[in-house]
């Protein structure tokens, strides 16, 4: 049962992928996560022993901290992060009840190298539509919660890459792209493992709006015109892309909770 310093796995379930998810931490000693490489989607990992130096950076957030069992490493490393100014919470059976709960698990041998602080740099053509907020926003709320995203000029994309260590997305004849008639957000929910019910729901409508196939879900002609409004009222396709972020949470929250849910106008009686 779940205390106020813990967390249950379907609890954490639902906060994943959502604009108010807490910072997950995974401790696991590195002997354990070479035996598995995955995490839970959205985890970052550090290491219990200098947690002291960097569980500052945590202070005022709420954070859930994960080992292998959930027991002494991720107890002491959110207790550290709780003096520190965190609210940090441990995951109730740590990665091994994750697992067992067969949940979704991030394959992170699909993730390009991080640079100096850590994160994943991914590059793509400047002004984005559809493909190029969608996927940005899967890898901030399910893979990478601090990747950077370049947008440079077409012909510049894969060069920019090599020189910055960026992993090119949404171009022609690289590995994050289009596969038949996949887009690129399809493609990476599947190579990273992450697919639910709601991702591949709101893939449908990414697809749809993307590829010029209104057919394959009623909404995707929304997505499509709210994606061009956004690229219309935005110049700088950074602050594109932060309005982008709402804009994915909405139409992910619809898919997971609000599908069933409709509006209907009372109709007005004229009386004779």
């Amino acid at each position: 049962m779940s205390t106020f310093t813990t967390i249950s796995s379907d609890k954490l379930a639902r906060l994943i992928g959502t604009a108010n998810a807490p910072v997950l931490i995974d401790v696991r000693t590195e002997e354990d996560f070479a035996a598995d490489r995955r995490l839970i989607p959205g985890s970052i990992r550090r290491s219990h022993e200098t947690v002291a130096e960097w569980g500052g950076e945590f202070a005022g957030r709420r954070a859930v901290v994960s080992c292998f069992r959930g027991e002494k490493l991720a107890q002491g490393t959110a207790a550290w992060l709780r003096q520190l100014g965190a609210e940090a919470e441990t995951l109730e059976g740590g990665f091994e009840g994750w697992k067992a709960a067969k949940l979704p698990l991030l394959d992170t041998r699909k993730l390009p190298p991080r640079d100096a602080k850590g994160r994943t740099v991914w590059v793509t053509r400047a002004r984005p539509k559809v493909d190029r907020i969608a996927c940005p926003w899967l890898i901030r709320r399910f893979v990478d919660p601090d990747a950077v995203f370049l947008y440079v000029a077409p012909s510049e994309v894969v060069a920019v890459g090599e020189r910055f260590g960026a992993a090119p997305f949404d171009i022609e004849n690289v590995f994050w792209s289009h596969r038949g008639e996949l887009c690129t957000f399809d493609v990476m929910i599947e190579e990273f493992g992450i697919a639910t019910p709601a991702l591949l729901h709101l893939a449908t409508l990414v697809r749809g709006a993307d590829t010029a196939r209104p057919d394959l879900a009623p909404e995707a002609p929304g997505l499509l015109a709210a994606s061009l409004g956004l690229s219309r009222m935005y110049d700088d396709d950074l602050e594109q892309l932060e309005a982008g972020m709402t804009l994915y949470d909405a139409f992910y929250r619809w898919c997971r909770d609000a599908t069933a849910e409709t509006h209907n106008w009372p109709t007005n009686k004229v009386k004779a």
